[in-house]
Order: structure tokens, then sequence, then C-alpha cells
């Protein structure tokens, strides 16, 4: 093995570039040592993508007392399109890997209504895989908001996810929008 000492590298021609090895090439960075980035670095490390969040456009009228899907109507980014805001309301990752899902449901009883139950859940291809619950009996509770996230395995194919909220109310429930009711979701870099 040889070694090469120098302090600098500069490529032959101002705005080209230096390759280190080639295709099938390991570089080895021992223990102890210390790279310093001072400009761009590309193609190292990972992305958080795909990733979405959305919210409601407005609020949603829910049937009392039943699970009903919540329709996340508006994008707030969707960085590879892989969230549908229009019929399904569901997240469809293309990239197989973990992902951080998260969410916030608010429950309005309805006029002077009191909200008994809110149980919002977030379902992977369509089975409850986390929920929230919040219970006041006897009511007292005009408003109540449940915020919940999951860590899933996703298969980058078929795997989806959707929120779904439970409303126990003595009215006609509804999801509140305005940004109070969300749902989200990122790939973890492993």
């Amino acid at each position: 093995m040889s070694t090469l000492e120098v302090n600098k590298i500069t490529p032959v021609g101002v705005g080209t570039s230096v390759t280190l090895g080639d295709s099938g090439d390991t570089f080895t960075i021992p223990s102890g040592v210390t790279l310093t980035n001072n400009g761009t670095v590309t193609g190292i490390g990972g992305v958080n993508t795909p990733a979405f969040r959305a919210q409601l456009s407005s609020s949603q009228t829910i049937t009392d007392a039943t699970y009903t899907k919540v329709q996340f109507d508006t994008e707030n980014f969707d960085t590879d399109g892989c969230y549908d805001n229009s019929t399904n309301y569901r997240f469809t990752p293309t990239v197989a890997g973990k992902y951080f899902v998260y969410a916030a449901v608010e429950c309005y009883g309805g006029g002077t209504n009191s909200v008994e139950e809110v149980n919002p859940a977030i379902r992977k291809n369509g089975s409850n895989v986390t929920r929230s619950s919040f219970s006041q009996i006897g009511g007292g509770f005009h408003v109540i908001a449940s915020y919940f996230s999951a860590t899933l395995e996703m298969n980058g194919s078929t795997d989806y996810v959707e929120v779904f909220a439970y409303c126990d109310s003595s009215g006609t429930p509804s999801i509140q929008a305005d940004g109070r009711t969300y749902f989200g979701a990122y790939k973890i870099i492993e």
C-alpha cells in the first residue's frame, strides 16, 4: 500500500471536478477522523421523502359515534405526489422504509352540545395501527382535540395510511378545519 501525503488537492482547471477511485472502490474513514464541510455536499446521507402534510379546507360533518374517514383535501406539501387529496384521502408512499406518521383531529360537538368521547385512529391498509382516546362522560366540552402518531414500515408499493375519527356528541359532531385538523408523514432516514 502506498501513502499519498498532501495538504490540498486541486483540479487541473477552474470549474472542473476531481474523482476519487472507480466504481466498486471503497474509501475508509478511520475512527477519530473529522470531515469538515464548508461547501455543498450531494449524494451523501438520505432524504426524508416521500413526505406530505394535508389539512381540511372546511369543517367536515360526521355521523355521531361512528368511525368516519377524515377527508384531508388541502395539501400543504406533497414531495412525490403520494398523497391522494381528492378521492381516497390516503398516503401511499412509493419508496419502501420506515415512516413517521402524525395527525391531529379536533372534534366540535355542535353549538352548545357536548363532546363526550373522541377516538381518532391511524389506519394502515384498513386496520387500526394506533389510536388516541379522550373521554369526558357526562359532557362539559364543546371541542376536544387529539394529537397522535406512529412509526410504520411501508412496502413502497401497496401499503397506505389514512386517518379515521370517532366523535360521540350530544349533537351532530364535526371535524374542525382552519389548520386544527391535519395529517402528515415522512420517510425516516435509516
